[in-house]
């Protein structure tokens, strides 16, 4: 599963097209000529067949509608992480600003320099799968900045308690971003949606039908439904990986509007 989920998005839509439909045509061909002759399967056997592709199907169909929806709830779920902590940052850019030279200047360059390691070196690393640990030190620099700070009138508390919510909220929600990184179906439903996907297709080889042609392009057709859902799947899985993962326009859009000087 991993090489699938390195592959550009456009490559993982032809690979598992090709690789399902070939299935399905070199497997017709093969029961066609080696499997149903020795069956001699009748019209009247179809009904039987019908109904129990039917039945797989309804059942495969249930299970892979379910994981779409998952994933696709999981995905929102980490592109709000990953929104909120851009949030976080912006709304503590914006407090620091409050505070008296030189700490405000200082806690500002390190919160500038956490989020161009985000940008640059976080990001990438994510979108191979590595959880990336170097903005931790940024974060440690500028709690020591922060904490360092005595509010000495009461505007400067009320403003000293709105920057470390702030703070607190991007630790928090850089925690769930780092969470996110592996995370995805556990292994199990795999063996379920692969060989399933695999399992409908090969019910189907054994419909009595007389035109081949007719029922190659049917099975076709069966085979790239099965690659879309698939596809959806896989592209959604990982959220902060591959090709299909999350960006950060969010953090760079902070950094272009409030922080480049």
């Amino acid at each position: 599963m991993n090489f699938l989920f390195s592959l550009p998005l456009g490559l993982l839509a032809v690979v598992l097209t090709v690789s399902l439909m070939g299935f399905a045509l070199v497997g017709l061909w093969l029961t066609r000529r080696w499997v149903l002759p020795p069956l001699r399967l009748g019209h009247e056997d179809a009904y039987y067949a019908a109904a129990l592709v039917q039945s797989a199907m309804l059942l495969y169909g249930l299970i892979a509608a379910l994981t779409a929806v998952g994933v696709w709830q999981r995905y929102a779920e980490v592109s709000d992480i990953v929104s909120g902590e851009a949030t976080a940052i912006a709304s503590l850019w914006r407090d620091l600003g409050g505070y008296p030279p030189p700490i405000r200047d200082t806690s500002r360059s390190i919160l500038r320099g956490y989020t161009r390691q985000v940008i640059d070196e976080a990001w990438p690393q994510q979108r191979r799968g590595q959880v990336p640990t170097g903005g931790m030190e940024w974060i440690d620099r500028l709690q020591e900045q922060i904490f360092a700070f005595e509010p000495a009138t009461e505007s400067q508390k009320i403003l000293h308690a709105e920057t470390l919510t702030a703070f607190n909220e991007l630790v928090h929600k850089r925690r769930q971003r780092l969470d996110a990184v592996q995370g995805g179906l556990p292994s199990v439903l795999w063996w379920v949606l692969i060989p399933g996907a695999v399992g409908c297709i090969a019910l189907c080889f054994f419909f009595h039908v007389e035109n081949a042609r007719f029922q190659a392009i049917l099975l076709v057709g069966v085979a790239g439904f099965l690659a879309m859902v698939l596809f959806v799947i896989i592209a959604l899985d990982h959220p902060a990986q591959g090709d299909g993962g999350i960006t950060a326009d969010s953090y760079r859009l902070v950094y272009d509007h409030q922080m480049r000087q």
